[in-house]
């Protein structure tokens, strides 16, 4: 496939079985450049196992994933070596280091990918942090920090290569209401300030309608819908709706949208399925 400018990652058809039991049953998806994509679902739903796909960490049955026009299935170790460069992970808890201090953690990527001197890795790590307001705690451990410390260390680690593609797994899970927002801000703010294409994998709809540019729902091994937050809003599949009705942030009455999350428009759209084919 040819890259687009539009569309960083390209996912066509893709299958995956563990045993028995079949997770991803034909997923046609695209993540545009750029933005922020929400992929939401209910637990077991396979969204975890699609993320894996798309660093090549797993190999599908069937289907096909192209990253800037680049097919990722046929990989060898090398090739797929060199297109992790593009991505960086944040992980549900963070995922650091319990033996590391803060700046070990965020310096490891640099030390394990580069040549860089220990002056400018130190130099590197201290300005990252401080773009996320964390100061003076790089001689401190992980069990020394709170939630919402951790989630930006790890941010801050994420980004350290400066990837184009910035993957994040259950970013808000196991904060408190303002904890979430926080870390909902920085995701927006690095999305604005960097232009990094972010893929977001999220059950929570609170902030799913805060963050994202759009919105897909993978449902039953497919992508059920796609579309942006307000088309999300109005689509009448009624599984959607109970989810979105659920997470308590929109209601709906027989025929239309109660309550919306935020103030955008009442323009009538129609979510389309799946990405532009």
């Amino acid at each position: 496939m040819n890259k687009s400018d539009e569309y960083q990652i390209q996912i066509r058809g893709l299958e995956k079985t563990f045993g028995t039991h079949k997770v991803l049953k034909g997923v046609d998806l695209d993540i545009e450049r750029g933005h922020i994509n929400v992929v939401i679902g209910g637990s077991g739903q396979g969204k975890s196992v699609l993320m894996k796909h798309l660093m090549g960490l797993l190999k599908p049955d069937a289907g096909h994933i192209w990253v800037d026009g680049e097919g990722v299935v046929p990989m060898n170790d090398r090739e797929l070596n060199k297109l992790r460069r593009k991505f960086g992970m944040a992980f549900q808890y963070a995922a650091l280091f319990d033996s590391l201090t803060v700046e070990q953690n965020v310096a490891f990527p640099l030390v394990e990918h580069t040549k860089k001197s220990k002056v400018e890795i130190r130099e590197l790590v201290i300005n990252r942090l401080g773009s996320f307001g964390l100061r003076n705690i790089e001689k401190k451990f992980f069990v020394e920090l709170l939630g919402d410390m951790r989630k930006r260390v790890g941010l801050a680690r994420a980004l350290i290569l400066e990837p184009q593609i910035l993957l994040y797994d259950e970013p808000t899970t196991g904060l408190d209401p303002v904890a979430t927002k926080n870390v909902d801000d920085m995701i927006r703010d690095i999305s604005k300030e960097t232009g990094v294409t972010s893929v977001v994998i999220s059950h929570d709809m609170a902030s799913t309608f805060r963050i994202a540019d759009r919105i897909a729902m993978l449902y039953e091994g497919k992508i059920a819908v796609s579309g942006t937050p307000d088309e999300f809003k109005r689509c009448d599949l009624p599984y959607v709706r109970e989810f979105v009705e659920m997470s308590g942030t929109v209601r709906f009455d027989e025929h239309s949208l109660v309550e919306p999350t935020d103030g955008g428009d009442d323009e009538d759209t129609q979510t389309r399925p799946g990405g532009r084919q």
